[in-house]
């Protein structure tokens, strides 16, 4: 019977354990306020994982305990469900309120937004408006109304300058507030003998921004890229026109797979085929690795080009040579 006591006050020894542990949990959750002390923001990196948000949240004082902060998550299956960016939270908030405004983004401030390299400006407008940062109308206004002065040569707008990486922007964010960090960015990428380069290829530094943009929405391959500048800059040399097809897609009202002949006719700057010498501005914003081939393009005397698939361009320095390699490359 001794032994019926004792197993009995046991258990009730651990029920009220686990019953205290609960109430002491469920306080924690949706009772405790005592933190952040202040309104803290806290920014969430993208491909976070949950327990390191948690951490993270905890290390700058806006929740109290990890351990029930990711209990509550589990138990609501949101650990999967956190949005990154930059959030605001205000002074005295509770653990769920805190995971609730992480799901819903109710506390967001700002958002990441990524640019992909060959985006135009129009493309980059609509992409923040996906994003919540900002109008897409409004922003490409802005982007074809402004300019910067690269090496002393002002731009005709901001197309080809807006740089190609990952931004936290602000949520409802203006033009200028977006435009800003990739101007900026486009500097700190621009090599320091860019424009130095620049001449010795014969162009100004904007014009360059121009090639490197016909790189960007031609090439398929790193290694076609210093290939594909060296033939721009040898038509360039001897008068020939481009014959860029990217460059008639930036004219036409919409994108197309393939251009027809008549679009090859259009009465439009940017048509490469009827016009010598560059289109009047950058066509797209070149990341990187198009800016190099664009300042030090392939030595050789190449004057044509057609994709051949699987990524690759081929080469040829005579209009005999490349009227046989477009016949092997697309079978016409």
């Amino acid at each position: 019977m001794k032994a019926l006591r004792w197993a009995a006050a046991a258990a009730m020894g651990v029920a009220l354990l686990v019953a205290l542990g609960a109430a002491a949990a469920a306080y924690a959750i949706y009772a405790d306020r005592s933190h952040p002390r202040v309104a803290t923001h806290v920014v969430i990196d993208r491909g976070s994982t949950f327990a390191e948000v948690a951490r993270e949240l905890a290390s700058l004082g806006i929740i109290s305990n990890v351990a029930t902060f990711r209990v509550l998550a589990r138990l609501r299956g949101d650990e999967a469900a956190v949005r990154a960016g930059e959030y605001r939270f205000n002074a005295r908030s509770t653990q769920s309120q805190v995971l609730d405004a992480l799901v819903t983004g109710g506390a967001q401030v700002a958002t990441w937004v990524t640019i992909p390299e060959g985006f135009t400006a129009a493309q980059i407008a609509w992409r923040l408006q996906a994003a919540g940062a900002g109008q897409a109308p409004a922003a490409l206004h802005f982007f074809m109304t402004q300019h910067v002065v690269v090496d002393g040569r002002r731009s005709k707008n901001l197309e080809g300058f807006l740089f190609p990486s990952t931004y936290l922007l602000p949520l409802g964010a203006s033009p200028d507030q977006v435009a800003a960090p990739m101007i900026a960015q486009f500097f700190a990428e621009l090599p320091r003998d860019a424009g130095a380069r620049a001449r010795a290829l014969h162009v100004t530094l904007p014009q360059a921004v121009t090639v490197a943009s016909l790189v960007e929405r031609e090439a398929k391959s790193e290694a076609d890229r210093p290939r594909i500048a060296e033939v721009i800059y040898n038509r360039l040399r001897l008068g020939m026109p481009l014959q860029v097809d990217a460059a008639i897609e930036y004219a036409l009202p919409r994108h197309k797979n393939q251009l027809s002949f008549a679009d090859l006719k259009i009465d439009s700057p940017y048509n490469t085929y009827e016009h010598s010498g560059l289109p009047p501005t950058p066509i797209a914003n070149p990341g990187r690795p198009s800016m190099e081939a664009a300042l030090h393009p392939s030595k050789g005397d190449d004057l044509y080009y057609v994709y051949c698939g699987n990524g690759r361009h081929v080469f040829a320095t005579t209009l005999a040579e490349h009227q046989a390699n477009v016949a092997r490359c697309l079978g016409s």
